[in-house]
């Protein structure tokens, strides 16, 4: 009887342990995407990637959100600041459909990172 309760709750425990390893690695390696970018234009683009690249290898592909802030225009200014928050929703897992759609089942999960641009790197527009 106890076996149950006790697999449920290492399932549970399990993902969200995975939705915190995405969102730890998304907002970290989307701020360091974005800080060593080279140019302004492409460096929104490739923190999205590094953030999708993150929740995909922990089975969140399509589910995290990522939104990135700075402290200075322009944004990747020397010394200026970058702040990465990625958030995603975990679902509880074995929670049928229509349960869900009565109560909500996901613990939203976020984290942030803030990155400093350097100071001495080639930039362009």
């Amino acid at each position: 009887m106890l076996l149950v309760p006790l697999i449920y709750l290492v399932l549970m425990l399990a993902r969200l342990q995975a939705g915190t390893y995405a969102v730890t690695q998304a907002a970290r390696e989307s701020g360091r995407a974005f800080v060593t970018s080279t140019s302004e234009d492409a460096a929104p683009a490739r923190a999205a990637a590094a953030a999708d690249i993150a929740f995909e290898d922990q089975g969140f592909a399509g589910e995290g959100q990522l939104q990135v802030t700075c402290t200075q225009t322009p944004c990747l200014t020397p010394e200026g600041e970058i702040r990465s928050t990625a958030t995603v929703s975990v679902p509880l897992p074995l929670v049928p459909t229509f349960a869900r759609d009565v109560i909500p089942l996901e613990v939203p999960v976020s984290a942030t990172q803030v990155s400093v641009v350097p100071r001495y790197e080639v930039r362009t527009g």
